[in-house]
């Protein structure tokens, strides 16, 4: 009986509490029979030709905002890459995914639409009061994701 590829898919940030799910993802989830998904939320861009004030900000300008951004994105995606290569999971079938928007909107939608069998985060620890003003992203993929959620408290 042939078995099927599962779906892991992991969310990754800048946070060392990211790259401690991956690693405890690779560690205790992921086999030579995986996907493995990094998934990357880059924040909205909110920087459209308006500043609050309402001045007008030069195609420079958000050039320059646009191109670090991407950078932001591949130095997160290459770190993921550097945790997994650490861990010796070379053989695993993987692939990166970058959303745009509200990050725990899209990290359930890419879920869904991936059809992601795990969906593996980070949690920052934040208190009760911290996590009421905040919210948390955790807590929304928990209640709202399609898919087993496995939240990983960094030590």
């Amino acid at each position: 009986m042939e078995k099927k590829e599962r779906k892991i898919m992991v969310a990754v940030d800048e946070s060392q509490e990211s790259m401690y799910a991956l690693s405890w993802c690779i560690t205790n989830l992921v086999s030579d029979t995986n996907k493995l998904v990094l998934l990357y939320v880059k924040p909205p861009s909110a920087f459209y030709s308006l500043d609050a004030a309402g001045y007008i900000f030069s195609n420079d300008v958000i050039d320059a905002m646009e191109k670090y951004s991407m950078h932001l994105v591949n130095s997160v995606m290459e770190r993921a890459e550097a945790t997994c290569r650490n861990l010796k999971a070379t053989n695993v079938n993987m692939e990166r995914v970058v959303g745009v928007g509200d990050a725990k909107d899209v990290i359930c939608s890419v879920a869904k639409k991936l059809e992601a069998d795990t969906l593996v985060m980070g949690s920052h620890g934040y208190g009760f009061f911290k996590r009421a003003i905040l919210g948390s992203v955790s807590d929304h993929c928990a209640k709202h994701a399609e898919c087993p959620v496995v939240i990983v408290k960094h030590p």
